[in-house]
C-alpha cells in the first residue's frame, strides 16, 4: 500500500490532499507556543536587567551616603576625644552619656509607634 506524499492528491493515512501533514501543523502550532514563551522570557530578562541597573544605582547612592556619614561621625568622635582631653573631662563625659541616652530613648519611642 502506497501513501500519498507531497504533491500527490488524495487523502490516505496522515496526509491531507495538499501534502501538508498533520504533524507539520502540530509542529507549527508548537512553534508558535515556543515563540510566545521565548518572547515572554525575553521581556522578562529585559525587565530584570532594568531592575538590576536601578538597584545598582540605588546601592551606589547608599554607598556615597554611608561614606559621608562615616566621615561626619569620625569628625564628631574626634571632637569628643578632644573634649575628653580637656580639664573638665568628667562633665563632658556625663554630657555625652546623657545625649546618648536621650538619643536611644527617642529612637525607642519612634520605633514603638
Amino acid at each position: 500500500m502506497r501513501r500519498a506524499g507531497l504533491g500527490e492528491g488524495g487523502q490516505t493515512g496522515n496526509y491531507v490532499a495538499s501534502g501538508y501533514s498533520v504533524y507539520e501543523e502540530e509542529n507549527e502550532h508548537l512553534q508558535e507556543g515556543l515563540r510566545a514563551k521565548v518572547s515572554a522570557l525575553k521581556h522578562l530578562s529585559i525587565d530584570i536587567g532594568t531592575e538590576v541597573k536601578h538597584h545598582n544605582n540605588m546601592l551606589q547612592d547608599m554607598d556615597t551616603d554611608f561614606e559621608s556619614t562615616g566621615g561626619l561621625l569620625g569628625a564628631t568622635m574626634g571632637r569628643v576625644k578632644l573634649l575628653a582631653r580637656g580639664s573638665q573631662t568628667r562633665i563632658f563625659c556625663y554630657l555625652f552619656l546623657f545625649a546618648l541616652f536621650v538619643f536611644f530613648v527617642l529612637y525607642w519611642v519612634i520605633k514603638l509607634r
